[in-house]
């Protein structure tokens, strides 16, 4: 019998696309397991890496440490995919009223780290401004299709993907190695996104999924140099085309996109955009989140050969690149993982039944 591979990584979504980026570079030999049947959250995600969040414009968690990495993490893989990634992106806040105005002009004079002013007469001709506008700088677009795509040939090209559904009734877990189906490794790391709430050995885990949707949107002439933020975001897609999203569901029925959702991204670009737009696309996900809005991380308490990086939620672009990292290092290397993300914290829940 051949010696078992170093891993077999199940989903190639963007967390499973950076882990098996960075098992590769550590020379570590894997599999990718990936069903092509199952949507992935990241094909409808907008790809935005954003340093502040929330109606108090405050930034996000550890993002000093996230968002350099992030950058250096998308421009390597880009250069060794020979494609570009990641472009900076600007976001023009549209000030949607007197208070988000007023919170802007306070975090720009006491916290003011990724904040600055512009010119309201620079954005006129395409959207009301009666409030003003503000800027958040270090913002980043990703151009996440082209990466999963590129890495996806990459993948087949070095006959290390299969495409099949992953049950983890079919996992044997031995003394030295797990094996599913044909396949042995010395780990088997989750990163399916939603699928781990229903894997026999994670679903203990408080996740708490979420529906994201969005339409695809033409803005002849609109620059794609910026995002642009007024209660919903306008993300720059391909060419003249834009996402327009901001909704995030907690209690939704299915995965598809709604009716009610494209009426109210219509209520709100007529509210403030000046210009003709046309929508040529609506598209809808579930984003793997969860109750503590910190990632799960790290090696099963009882089942050491079963490690997973999942719950990545709406900050997904910022933070996979780094926890994946972190994942393939403690493996490798037994380099801690952050204790906030580590699901050691979980020990206690983590049982089988």
């Amino acid at each position: 019998m051949s010696s078992p591979l170093d891993y077999i990584i199940v989903g190639q979504g963007l967390v499973g696309t950076w882990m098996s980026y960075y098992a590769q570079k550590a020379g570590k030999s894997f599999i990718v397991i990936n069903d092509p049947t199952i949507p992935s959250s990241t094909a409808v995600a907008s790809g935005v890496i954003n340093p502040v969040t929330g109606r108090r414009i405050v930034q996000t968690w550890m993002i000093d440490t996230l968002l350099p990495n992030a950058v250096n993490a998308y421009k390597e893989l880009g250069k060794d995919l020979n494609k570009t990634l990641i472009k900076a992106s600007p976001v023009v806040l549209l000030h949607p009223s007197l208070q988000m105005k007023e919170s802007f002009e306070y975090r720009l004079t006491h916290e003011n780290v990724y904040l600055s002013t512009n010119n309201s007469s620079d954005f006129e001709a395409f959207f009301k401004t009666p409030f003003g506008t503000g800027q958040i700088d270090s913002s980043y677009w990703i151009d996440l299709n082209s990466m999963l795509t590129a890495w996806k040939t990459r993948l087949i090209e070095q006959h290390q993907l299969v495409e099949d559904h992953f049950d983890t009734n079919d996992v044997v877990i031995v003394k030295e190695h797990v094996q599913w189906k044909s396949y042995s490794a010395k780990q088997i790391i989750f990163c399916d996104g939603n699928n781990s709430m229903h894997n026999t050995y994670f679903k203990a885990l408080p996740f708490a999924p979420n529906k994201g949707e969005a339409l695809i949107v033409k803005i002849e002439g609109l620059s794609n140099q910026f995002i642009y933020k007024n209660n919903v975001s306008i993300v720059p897609w391909k060419e003249d085309l834009f996402w327009v999203g901001s909704n995030y569901e907690w209690e939704f029925k299915d995965a598809l996109p709604s009716i009610a959702f494209k009426e109210k991204m219509i209520q709100a670009l007529d509210s403030f955009l000046k210009v003709p737009y046309t929508i040529v696309d609506h598209i809808s996900g579930i984003r793997p989140a969860n109750t503590e809005r910190r990632p799960f991380v790290g090696v099963h308490p009882a089942y050491p050969s079963l490690a997973i990086c999942n719950g990545m939620g709406t900050k997904g672009c910022s933070l996979a690149p780094y926890f994946s990292k972190q994942l393939i290092d403690y493996l490798g290397n037994g380099k801690a993982i952050d204790p906030e993300a580590d699901i050691q914290r979980f020990k206690s829940i983590l049982k089988i039944e």
